[in-house]
């Protein structure tokens, strides 16, 4: 599990100077054999927009998931009290933004679910301004 991930809040011309940058180290590594460091990092160009991410009920989710471990989606609903369609909802998002994997599981009788685990046990939030 990697450490922390960043989330930054840049002006879209940064966030498109800082893509277009990337594609071309990405582009030029097919011809080159060359490896282009990942980073762990996520941009948005508001903190409105990084709020609509973060909220509350999936910040515990998060939490709950480093913390406990849980073994199915279903078991990470009851723990946070929630219901399974709105969880399940929040970990596709998630997933999607890479801050969770889902992962293949069989908790007890061969039946086959899919479990939640935590990419990041921290999340920087840095504010260009």
């Amino acid at each position: 599990m990697a450490k922390t991930l960043t989330i930054r809040i840049k002006p879209l011309g940064e966030a498109m100077a800082t893509f277009r940058q990337t594609f071309k180290a990405l582009e030029g590594s097919t011809r080159s054999k060359a490896r282009v460091q990942r980073r762990e990092e996520v941009f948005f160009t508001s903190i409105e927009a990084a709020r609509k991410l973060l909220t509350p009920n999936r910040l515990s989710l998060l939490r709950a998931i480093r913390t406990e471990r849980p073994g199915s989606m279903y078991a990470l609903a009851r723990r946070v009290g929630r219901d399974l369609k709105n969880v399940q909802q929040d970990l596709r998002l998630l997933e999607s933004y890479g801050l969770v994997r889902m992962v293949r599981s069989r908790p007890g009788k061969g039946r086959r679910t899919k479990a939640p685990q935590a990419l990041f046990r921290e999340i920087a939030l840095k504010i260009a301004f």
